[in-house]
């Protein structure tokens, strides 16, 4: 069973790795706001059936079912609000700013900020090692910003602005990881995770129709429309089964590895398909970002990445 578990991982990070991608395509034909959306509105399709398992008892989230107390759901909404409209908005108006080789290189800091945060909420030690990984890390982000701002075959340049914007979503993400880990403990990640993205997404309905008024739909093209259901479908919804159902059969510190294949082939899809260029300083602090996560994840930690769901 270890290797289907440890293959699931692998297909959730390489699912991670297109989001940007996917997201790219979409917003060439609508505001941030709408894209992001209609992401979401794909991916509670996909958890419409673990929701419903679980109003059977039976499945995935029947196992630790318990009823909600009151502190309990407000924590959920306050979660759900941190981690969906606003991430997720902060993090593609930054890609709209950016281009998906610096979006995804920044992402990659991503295990760094779950170290730094556990060492300063969670009480736990960070050793030498762990701080050369983040002083490295954190090189690394400066030098992708810092290091050329030509424009690609797409005509998007990257900006300090965009790049910003996407660490931003990244502490604001840190802070929804902290606080639905408690919630996980008692009732299971996917029932965390389902009613997670099904009140965060209502949310996001709420704050996008009343700024910038119903989504597009007659004047979308079928690529954009694929990207859409692929962006929900695929990098949100199928990413979060996968990595539950791979994280319980694995040790956790082993799996976190697979979180890494997310920046490197995103980096890599935006170079190949999108036509980005990386200037030999963003090479390097691509790599200085990827080492750092690599030797944070490798070695094992108390932080536990099955809570993380991009």
């Amino acid at each position: 069973m270890n290797w289907l578990g440890y293959g699931a991982c692998a297909m959730a990070g390489c699912l991670w790795g297109t989001g940007f991608f996917f997201g790219k395509l979409a917003l060439r034909e609508m505001s941030v706001g709408h894209m992001v959306l209609y992401r979401f509105l794909f991916a509670s399709l996909g958890m419409l059936p673990i929701v419903w398992t679980a109003k059977s008892r039976r499945g995935p989230l029947a196992a630790k079912r318990r009823a909600w107390t009151g502190r309990e759901v407000g924590t959920l909404l306050l979660s759900a609000a941190l981690g969906i409209p606003i991430q997720f908005l902060l993090q593609f108006e930054g890609l709209a700013r950016t281009t998906v080789s610096h979006a995804s290189l920044m992402v990659g800091t991503m295990p760094v900020l779950l170290a730094l945060g556990a060492t300063i909420f969670a009480g736990e030690r960070l050793d030498w090692l762990g701080w050369l990984a983040l002083a490295g890390s954190t090189a690394g982000a400066a030098l992708i910003v810092l290091g050329g701002h030509e424009a690609g075959a797409a005509g998007v340049a990257p900006s300090l602005a965009g790049d910003m914007l996407v660490v931003l979503s990244l502490v604001i993400a840190l802070g929804w990881i902290l606080m639905n880990k408690s919630l996980m403990l008692v009732h299971g990640p996917l029932a965390v995770t389902a009613y997670g993205i099904l009140a965060g997404t209502l949310m996001l309905v709420a704050w996008v129709v009343a700024t910038e008024g119903p989504p597009p739909i007659a004047k979308v093209s079928m690529t954009a429309w694929l990207a859409l259901v692929a962006s929900g479908v695929l990098c949100t919804a199928t990413t979060t089964l996968l990595w539950n159902w791979g994280i319980h059969h694995v040790p956790a510190s082993r799996a976190g590895v697979f979180l890494n294949i997310e920046p490197a082939l995103g980096s890599l899809l935006g170079v190949e398909l999108l036509g980005d260029k990386l200037g030999p300083f963003a090479w390097v602090g691509g790599g200085l970002i990827l080492a750092a996560a690599v030797t944070l994840t490798a070695r094992g930690h108390d932080f536990n990445p099955e809570v993380l769901l991009d």
